[in-house]
């Protein structure tokens, strides 16, 4: 008994002097400034110290089974990181292994970017094309449970982690939703999540639309290749520009700028303020724009998040693009990560950043020029409902010039049924066109407003 209440001591007082240890060579980064290091010394925690090796030693010995020493500590610099934001965590080497393969465009699960809150697992945005998205997982879900296993007590990191797995294996998610009467059950497949982040075609002729579904290390790029191949396709320059960032969960920093950049020829894009030197970084912008001025409108909603609001916040700080649609996520900090020896990493919340003109968007959003309600555009049936013209009218006056009347538009685009019943148009019918949703269609109008109000 002797011997193990000696063995709990010394790893108590090994505990403690490394944790002194630490303190200490913490203390020595501020040997230059003199009276700086005293007071920190006045300040070192000695009581909380000395409460953690307590707690240790209790765990290690009165616990219900074994735990390692590796277990205890790495659990206690998880718990020092997610209780200080919902984005500071640490990363074990292979978490920190699939955030570099995230940010480079290819990741193994269900293509969701998730934070926590009130315990509970929240969705921020679903990514484009993947399980998540074609399931309708929307942005704002409460995860509640995973297959059967409750949430509530997991970290976000094992959360997580729980989430990825081997494609084509199943997981269902059970989500609260906000207006829905009943948590919803959705089962997904896992897959590799293969992630474009720029994705572009004309609306119509002059007219560009360009999708940017995260902010990756190659996202300047594919929008300046999107924005040539757009302008060749057209043959003139554009008229207008639809920049849709909805659900977009963020991403790079240096993305963000590039995107920033592309629309402006001069001031600031973003700065960002903390508490070291290294986390004050200001970025400005270049004196080119790839569409030459024309009018943009950029599409945001509540899935719009981080480096999406630094794209929207400075556009809408230089006046550059309207701003359309519902109120951002709210997410105004910058995390740094900081690699660890041991082949792992902490992510840290390190600053805050500020629009150009010094908005600190973190908890606000950015409130968009136009507000768009969620509504879903469905088109009338032109069959079902012919809107009667003076040319249906008994005894109306017929054209003076003389002019034919024009084919109907049935007759322009006639369909007709080939062999296997399948509908295609005639050679000179006009392809049907891409669906829009409202917002796009609202923004759209908007630009041919803007265009027609310049010229």
């Amino acid at each position: 008994m002797l011997k193990k209440k000696n063995i709990v001591i010394l790893i108590l007082g090994i505990v403690l002097g490394a944790f002194i240890g630490i303190c200490g060579s913490v203390l020595a980064e501020f040997d230059k400034t003199g009276s700086q290091q005293q007071s920190e010394l006045e300040a070192l925690p000695y009581d909380e110290l000395r409460n953690f090796t307590e707690i240790f030693g209790r765990i290690k010995r009165d616990y219900v089974e074994p735990v390692s020493d590796k277990k205890l500590l790495e659990d206690a610099v998880r718990g020092m990181l997610t209780g200080l934001d919902p984005h500071s965590t640490y990363l074990g080497e292979e978490e920190y292994k699939e955030l570099k393969e995230g940010t480079t465009g290819q990741f193994g699960g269900l293509g969701i970017e998730v934070s926590m809150e009130d315990g509970y697992v929240k969705v921020v945005s679903p990514i484009d094309d993947t399980p998540a998205s074609k399931a309708g997982v929307q942005a704002g879900d409460l995860i509640i449970k995973l297959d059967e296993k409750p949430v509530k007590g997991m970290s976000l990191v094992d959360a997580v982690k729980f989430m990825r797995g081997e494609p084509d294996s199943k997981i269902v998610l059970t989500i609260i939703r906000e207006g829905a009467d009943a948590p919803i059950k959705i089962t997904l497949l896992r897959a590799i999540i293969n992630v474009k982040s720029v994705k572009s075609r004309l609306l119509e002729p002059g007219y560009g639309y360009v999708r940017i579904s995260s902010f990756q290390s190659k996202t300047g790029q594919g929008l300046t290749d999107a924005i040539k191949e757009l302008t060749q396709n057209n043959k003139l320059l554009l008229k207008g520009l639809v920049l849709d960032l909805r659900n977009n969960p963020g991403g790079v920093l240096d993305a963000a700028v590039a995107v920033s950049d592309a629309f402006l020829k001069e001031g600031l894009i973003v700065y960002t303020e903390g508490r070291i030197k290294n986390s004050e970084m200001r970025f400005n912008a270049a004196p080119d724009d790839l569409i030459a001025g024309a009018p943009i409108v950029v599409l945001i909603n509540a899935g719009s998040a981080s480096a999406s609001e630094i794209v929207a916040g400075a556009l809408q700080d230089h006046h550059r693009a309207i701003i359309m649609g519902e109120k951002s996520f709210g997410k105004g900090s910058v995390q740094t990560v900081l690699p660890t020896s041991n082949g792992g990493a902490i992510k840290l919340t390190t600053a805050r950043y500020y629009t150009p003109s010094g908005r600190s968007i973190q908890a606000e959003g950015i409130e968009p020029d136009v507000p768009l309600a969620r509504v879903k555009l469905a088109s009338i049936d032109a069959e079902n409902f012919k809107p009667v013209k003076e040319s249906d009218l008994s005894r109306h006056l017929e054209n003076a010039n003389g002019n034919e009347k024009q084919a109907k538009p049935d007759q322009k685009a006639k369909m007709i049924e080939n062999e296997t019943g399948e509908e295609k148009t005639e050679k000179n019918a006009q392809p049907k066109a891409d669906v829009m949703d409202y917002p796009m269609q609202e923004a759209l109008t908007l630009l041919k407003g803007v265009s027609i109000f310049k010229k």
